[in-house]
């Protein structure tokens, strides 16, 4: 039988004992390496965090979710300990530019070539993977949002910092699958937001990246956390005919929230499995089972099963975490319940 699998996007609430939740409403984590919203001392923090993945795994595990990952739980922002990890950045100047929220944000300094030291989520996948015999994903920011989110004085251009964070990036997913990733994901949202600059060199940022990778990958192209972007038109999706000719397997969109024009985009990824939004994240309240079923059932609509992966919109992390749980049983019994009718 053809199995629609499930799967979390990336990110997940994050506990409250760990994470401060009120700062996380109020602002954008910035894309430096702060520790300013954590709530355990620094020479605490590694155990706290061990701990916190192990609670996010048990949610995924006691929901029934097929593929699963640490919540992004060791990190304040999904982008900064990969953003600041190369020789070449400044450790101690910092720079602000404007996100695509239209907030200010902290973002790193650019003195040098970057080059990648070490890899940098290879202890966190091997955690995950001594902890589960589910199919396991790490997620990773992807060059061109980096180069979006990086002030260069030693680069001339946006593109030459994006093919540099992509040389970086590409031996950290190397890394990532010698460590026992099943799956490696790309969370690229800045593909969405500044097309003319992916449609440029965005792009072929992201398949440089790539280049010599074996495993399965993924992509996530998005329109923001729904708890700073609250207005998501699907005419905002002209990036994915661009999006099905990179080199990924998977690709993942938002489609319970946005005014999604469903077949036009599920059609635009003709080359990809798609991880299907069919959470709306936009809204506390958890979808019922059947809710989950009827947009997995839009889906279908114009995509064989074998090419879904259902999925939420995009991460978690701002939500409850009742309510990220309850979410999360929704969305496997939702799926459950398509599969029953496709067996």
């Amino acid at each position: 039988m053809t199995k629609i699998r499930t799967a979390l996007v990336g990110s997940y609430a994050q506990p409250e004992w760990l994470i401060d939740r009120e700062a996380l409403r109020n602002r954008l984590p910035a894309r430096i390496l702060t520790g300013d919203m954590w709530k355990i001392p620094e020479e605490d923090r590694q155990e706290a965090m061990d701990d916190a993945v192990l609670s996010i795994l048990d949610d995924q595990e006691l929901a029934g979710i097929d593929i699963v990952t640490d919540g992004e739980v060791r990190r304040e922002s999904y982008s900064a300990p990969f953003a600041n990890a190369p020789e070449g950045i400044d450790r101690e100047r910092v720079e602000t530019l404007i996100g695509r929220a239209g907030k200010p944000n902290k973002v790193p300094l650019i003195t040098g070539p970057l080059k990648l030291l070490r890899p940098v989520h290879v202890e966190d996948v091997k955690f995950l993977r001594a902890h589960t015999d589910k199919t396991v994903k790490i997620t990773i920011p992807g060059p061109f949002t980096l180069s979006q989110l990086a002030v260069s004085e030693y680069y001339k251009t946006p593109e030459e910092v994006a093919m540099a964070y992509a040389e970086c990036l590409n031996e950290e997913i190397h890394a990532l699958f010698e460590a026992g990733a099943d799956i490696v994901q790309f969370d690229e949202p800045y593909l969405q937001a500044r097309y003319d600059d992916a449609k440029e060199y965005g792009a072929r940022a992201v398949n440089r990246a790539l280049e010599g990778v074996k495993g399965t990958t993924a992509l996530h192209v998005c329109f923001g956390y729904a708890a700073m972007v609250s207005e998501k038109s699907g005419d905002g999706y002209s990036c994915l005919p661009l999006v099905n000719d990179i080199n990924v397997d998977q690709v993942s969109i938002e489609a319970a929230q946005p005014t999604l024009d469903l077949g036009a985009a599920l059609n635009a990824l003709s080359s990809k499995t798609i991880m299907v939004g069919v959470l709306n994240l936009g809204d506390e309240t958890p979808e019922t089972a059947e809710i989950v079923a009827d947009r997995l059932r839009a889906a279908l609509e114009f995509v064989p099963p074998e090419r879904i992966i259902a999925a939420p919109d995009c991460g978690l992390k701002y939500l409850p975490r009742a309510s990220a749980r309850a979410k999360l049983k929704a969305l496997a019994a939702g799926t459950a319940i398509v599969n029953a009718e496709l067996s």
